[in-house]
């Protein structure tokens, strides 16, 4: 299981005391650290669509100028804005044994878990 997010994140500190409260084993990818790949966020763009991957409610969003904001149209200007800018991914993105979850529900997670979707 590979966990993507941001360390400092509050939701991926929940997320994975979440998956440690659980005794799940995962592997944490920072993308401050560890960078974000075109490849990996085509592929989440491609299961869930740029529109959710795109994290409008955060703080990286707001900021940005809106001129900015209005050039993310589609899946090609959403990449390149999560390419320059990682923070503005939705956080945090799970992928174990062929499902990908997008954010921390705990209930939806426990479900995952129950189905044996996540370990």
């Amino acid at each position: 299981m590979i966990v993507y997010g941001i360390r400092n994140c509050d939701t991926v500190k929940k997320a994975r005391a979440f998956l440690e409260a659980a005794g799940l084993a995962y592997t944490f990818h920072d993308y401050k650290k560890d960078g974000a790949d075109a490849a990996t966020l085509q592929g989440f763009i491609d299961t869930f669509g740029w529109d959710q991957v795109v994290n409008r409610k955060g703080t990286t969003w707001r900021k940005l100028p809106e001129d900015d904001q209005a050039a993310v149209k589609d899946a090609a200007s959403a990449l390149a804005l999560m390419l320059d800018q990682p923070s503005v991914i939705k956080r945090p993105i799970v992928v174990a044994k062929g499902r990908t979850l997008l954010g921390f529900d705990p209930v939806s997670w426990e479900l995952a878990i129950e189905m044996g979707e996540l370990a």
